[in-house]
């Protein structure tokens, strides 16, 4: 019998090389579809043919052997290091057919070793599926190898594999790359110092300060090559530049891929979901589907939650002793809390649908098409991940940012990313669309109230575009990046994957929310039930006294009393010194308290407006959204008319999110004139915006 041969079996994640093992060895051993799967070398025996078997030696997935992780490290150490009991006679890199110029880095790279290697193409069965289209023979000349095509999920190809396992010593050790291309004068110098090792090898050693025996970086310093860790960097991105314009180079003479020739489900699918018209009203459609199901599906619950709330209220001040504390659950705790809570369900549906887009690996195809409009507006394809994740929260939308590696594109990145439409707005959207736009069904189906937040939504996002475009005029720096996104495969949205996504978001939301709410709450009502001077203190007097002539009854006296303590309270002395500002906008002094505290958390806007209400009223039972609508001005008129809502709709849709928003810009921008910048610029922009729409529709 023939020697054993020691055969390393090597290649990214996801590529199948653990099934081509079990299709080798015989061995059965877990299949992940994730990097990292194989943390260890595994080893298995195979038999090639009647009078000669292998050691099978499984590597963990790389995408490199230039390491930077410790699975990478372990492929790393055995291919340099001859002294290794495992160092393979010959290498089998599995490839797959969909990613093969990305595979081809980590070929090229073990080739250079002079190691014989094979290159295995997997999933070859799939070729007309996908429109690929190979020339093997054209493939095998310019890679100097021998090529497998392999399925080892229908296990194909497999005897063929062992049969060039065996014949390895024909294969050509030639380098793919000439390495004195990268610098003519340091790999001459570099080759000097041990002739007889393979000049790849000596710069990995070079570089990785490896030590193997009596090769290492030391030993090669002594010669006199010295060079500084900067220049190292430079050479190694040099070395890829210069490999991928090789793969680049072999796969335009011998690799195609027509997609209009793709025959399988995912393909049909990407043709339609990514077409330059119909992907584009695809999106729209289910935005418009989204929206329309987060006021038809949540009006029952979000009622029966605020009517709870209400009844909680009342039946408080039936059970407890009058008093502060009856008065501070009652009128503050209790209304503040239950403003926010009715809106969970919508959270929830917005939640629930995005959880949905992203299982389905529908999301991907969301950011390849919004690439095709963000260029335009000098932002990066990577932009679209913040954008879109900033209809969730802006913070973590903003963090995101660091993925972009060009300084301009982030920060304008950051700088737009507060216009797209996040869920604390949501509650303050859903109730005043509910006031000022008709409950009504255009073309007898869609909602005029789902049309109007699905183009608030719109609106935030093309603000953001427009800002980017301004921005990129006034920022200069000559910028050129290329977007690259991994397309993952559809598959159907796992259940409980979704309602564990809609429920952790969810609780968040609210428990973030509920805290400050909480205590806010508790602020607006102190400073909503107390006042300094006589009027708060004497209001029953002065009130009994100016109406004197007018036939009230008790209850009727008792709501202006009420009505009269709150304007002179602290709270209401506040939002009477404020109210010049914001009465051209079309608010009166209430509102503008709520706008004040919603800079903590856009959702407070209504939890205040509740408990100003409620503090301002002796009637208990009513709903935040009936006292809204039942607000009238001293003339009569509605205070939450037409043309204040669309004012209101329009200034959250263009200003600033939150304080916290702030501090995660100061903190990613590193600056206090960007951060300045964004503040006042998005301020000003929502007031003048606000201002106009509400002059013009008054």
């Amino acid at each position: 019998m023939k020697s054993n041969l020691k055969v390393a079996l090597i290649g990214n994640p996801n590529v199948g090389k653990t099934s081509v093992f079990n299709a080798l060895t015989g061995l059965n051993q877990k299949v992940g579809n994730y990097p990292g799967i194989t943390v260890e070398k595994k080893v298995g025996s195979s038999k090639l043919s009647d009078d000669a078997t292998a050691t099978i030696i499984d590597l963990p997935g790389t995408y490199s052997i230039n390491p930077s992780s410790v699975d990478e490290q372990i492929v790393s150490d055995l291919l340099l290091d001859k002294s290794n009991k495992f160092y393979p006679d010959v290498a089998v890199v599995v490839s797959e057919v969909e990613n093969l110029k990305r595979n081809l880095l980590l070929f090229t790279q073990i080739k250079d070793l002079g190691i014989p290697t094979i290159l295995a193409i997997n999933m070859a069965d799939r070729m007309e599926l996908k429109g690929i289209s190979m020339d093997i023979s054209i493939l095998e000349s310019q890679l100097k190898t021998k090529i497998v095509l392999i399925s080892a999920r229908k296990k194909e190809g497999i005897d063929t594999l062992k049969q060039a396992i065996l014949d390895f010593k024909t294969i050509d050790l030639e380098p793919s790359l000439n390495a004195s291309e990268i610098d003519q004068a340091f790999f001459t110098q570099l080759q000097n110092t041990f002739p007889e090792e393979p000049l790849y090898k000596l710069w990995l050693v070079f570089t990785q300060n490896l030590h193997l025996g009596a090769l290492d970086r030391a030993a090669i310093e002594k010669s006199g090559l010295l060079y500084k860790e900067s220049d190292i960097k430079r050479l190694q991105q040099k070395e890829v530049v210069k490999r991928y314009q090789f793969i680049n180079d072999v796969l335009k003479k011998a690799y195609q891929i027509d997609a209009s020739k793709a025959k399988d489900l995912r393909s049909r699918l990407d043709r339609i979901l990514t077409h330059k018209v119909y992907g584009y009203l695809i999106f729209f459609g289910i935005l418009l589907l989204i929206f329309q199901a987060i006021f038809e599906w949540a009006s029952v619950p979000m009622d029966f939650i605020d009517e709870s709330f209400s009844n909680l209220s009342t039946w408080l001040k039936e059970v407890m002793e009058p008093g502060k504390l009856t008065d501070l659950l009652a009128d503050g705790i209790i209304p503040g809390i239950g403003g926010i809570m009715p809106f969970i369900p919508q959270i929830a549906i917005l939640f629930m649908f995005i959880a949905i887009l992203e299982e389905t690996g529908y999301m991907s195809r969301v950011v390849f098409l919004m690439d095709r409009v963000m260029r335009p507006f000098g932002l990066s394809g990577k932009s679209v991940v913040p954008l879109i994740s900033g209809n969730a929260c802006a913070i973590p939308a903003i963090m995101s940012a660091r993925n972009i590696e060009n300084w301009k594109e982030r920060l304008l990145t950051i700088l737009v990313t507060p216009f797209t439409t996040c869920s604390a707005r949501l509650p303050i959207y859903v109730i005043i669309i509910a006031l000022v736009i008709p409950d009504q069904k255009l073309f007898g189906f869609f909602s005029l109230q789902g049309l109007t937040l699905g183009l608030l939504y719109l609106i935030g996002f093309f603000a953001a575009l427009g800002a980017a475009w301004v921005l990129n005029k006034v920022i200069k720096a000559e910028v050129k990046t290329y977007f690259v996104v991994e397309m993952p495969g559809y598959k159907m949205p796992i259940i409980k994957n979704v309602l564990l996504t809609m429920l952790e978001k969810t609780k968040a939301f609210v428990y973030g929310a509920g805290k400050i709410i909480f205590v806010l709450s508790i602020i607006i009502w102190f400073l909503g039930a107390h006042g300094p001077g006589e009027k708060f203190n004497n209001a029953e007097e002065i009130v009994a006294e100016k109406y004197a002539s007018q036939n009230y009854s008790d209850e009727e006296l008792e709501e202006h009393v009420a009505s009269y303590q709150l304007e002179n309270s602290y709270i209401g002395i506040i939002g009477k010194g404020i109210e010049p500002v914001i009465k051209p906008l079309g608010y009166d002094w209430k509102i503008g308290i709520a706008v004040l505290t919603s800079f903590v958390a856009r959702e407070v806007f209504v939890g205040t407006l509740a408990t100003i209400y409620n503090v301002g009223s002796t009637d208990e039972e009513e709903t935040i959204k009936n006292r809204m609508a039942m607000e009238v001005r001293p003339d009569g008129e509605k205070v939450f008319n037409f043309a204040t809502g669309i004012s209101l709709l329009l200034f959250y849709a263009f200003a600033m999110q939150c304080a916290s928003t702030v501090a995660i810009t100061k903190r990613e921008t590193n600056s206090w004139k960007w951060t300045m910048f964004q503040l006042v610029f998005m301020t000003v922009f929502a007031y003048v915006v606000a201002l106009i729409a509400y002059q013009l529709l008054k």
